[in-house]
Parts: C-alpha cells; structure tokens; sequence
C-alpha cells in the first residue's frame, strides 16, 4: 500500500537522510517537509498525509503541539536523539519511536505497519468511528479513535470528552466539535451533551416523553422531549 508521508524535523541534514532512506522503500511516497511547529501544521492541512515522520524537540514546540487538534491525525512515528520522550510517546499510542540516527531496517520495519493499519480512503469530510484524533491535556496525550469516545459533555466555554477511562477537556466549544462529527454516530442528547449511539447500552422513558439513555460505562444521559423524538426517528427501523 502506497504511504503519503511528511517528514517534520529541524535539521536538515536529518530530513535528507530520511528523505533518502525512504526513496529505497517501495510505497514509500515523502510529499513534502517541515522544520518547526507552524510549517508543520500548515503542511498537513494542505497535504493530507497518510504519516508523519516527527522529530520531538522543535525550535517552536514539540512534535505532540503540531499534532494537537489536528483532525483526523495522521499516523505518527516520532523521531528523536533522545529516548526520554518513548514513554510518552508510546502513552499517546505513537505508531512507532525511532532513535536516531535511524536504521533503515528500523524505518521499514514502522512502515510496514503504518500500512497495515492505514484506513482506506474515504471523500467525506466529516469523521466517523475509525478516524483517529489526538487528544491532549496537560503532559498527558493520546491517541483515540472516536469510536472509544463515550461522550462529550460542555464544560463552560469549552468541552470535557469521556473515553475508556480517561477525561479530558478540549479547549474547543461543544458546537464546534458537533460540526465535525458524524451524526449517524454522534448524537445530540441535549444542549449540554454529544453521546456516541454505539455506546449506548440501554433506554429507559423519562418524565416529559424524554428518555434517559445508560451507556456502556455505567453514565447516565437524559434526552429532552425534543431529542427524544428526533432520537426515536433516526434510530427506528
């Protein structure tokens, strides 16, 4: 399978090794390279690639900042001189982590994999239950795709996601986050609440016509009389 990948590290004697390395592996496409947080994310809003090659320490940031609200993230393999960063990077779910100077039999090898669990492509531009994003919160990171995610939930002007057992809060509104979704999986219980519909483990009638929906961690939601007609339609038969 044919791999799109950006390569994102500030020295460019780093890129050309990388750049050569990848010019010797079949399916191995490099569209382009960035040196510092802003190119970087400029890069993948304008390229689209399938993978990054991402240096940790950048003059502007770090490779987990050029990551950050990107949606859908990119596979990710991190590369580095240093190896304090693999604990975290593995935290976050990072593809692979490459000490440099990086093996070529070491770069393959994570190739590899990025194809196996490369999606397949898709022209809709909303993100559905396999797009993976990257959710940050403090020193903690990770990558989730949005079907773990259980809900999410306002939080003044910005809005706490629930998934396995972890919560984090986006600096991002509820309507914003709502936009980008799918709705066949995300749904709008209330004004306050997006619950994923495939964790939904009952649905019980509440006051009012509502309902009151109990997903799989044991969370209870309710649905106003409005939503749960509308809830009622897209879920009938």
């Amino acid at each position: 399978m044919s791999l799109r990948i950006l390569i994102v590290d500030d020295a460019r004697l780093a890129r050309q090794e990388l750049r050569t390395m990848l010019a010797g592996i079949p399916g191995a496409e490099c569209v382009g390279e960035a040196d510092d947080v802003p190119s970087a994310r400029e890069a993948i809003a304008a390229l689209g690639p399938d993978l990054l090659l991402l240096d940790i320490q950048l003059p502007s940031g770090s490779g987990f900042d050029v990551i950050e609200g990107v949606q859908p993230v990119p596979a990710v393999v991190f590369t580095t001189a240093y190896d304090q960063y693999a604990v975290r990077a593995f935290e976050a779910n990072a593809l692979d982590y490459l000490v440099k100077p990086v093996a070529p039999e070491r770069l393959r090898a994570a190739l590899a994999r990025a194809g196996e669990q490369a999606p397949a492509p898709s022209a809709r531009a909303l993100l559905g239950a396999e797009d993976k994003v990257f959710l940050r919160e403090g020193e903690r990171c990770w990558f989730v795709t949005l079907g773990e995610i259980q809900r999410i939930v306002v939080d003044g002007n910005y809005a706490r996601v629930w998934f396995r057992d972890q919560c984090v809060l986006l600096a991002r509104s509820l309507n914003a986050l709502e936009a980008r979704l799918d709705p066949s999986l995300f749904f709008r219980a209330n004004r306050n609440t997006l619950v994923n519909l495939r964790m939904v483990r009952s649905v019980e009638p509440s006051v009012g016509e509502g309902y009151v929906l109990t997903l799989k961690d044991g969370s209870e939601v309710e649905l106003s009389r409005r939503q749960a007609r509308q809830f009622r339609e897209q879920m009938a038969f």
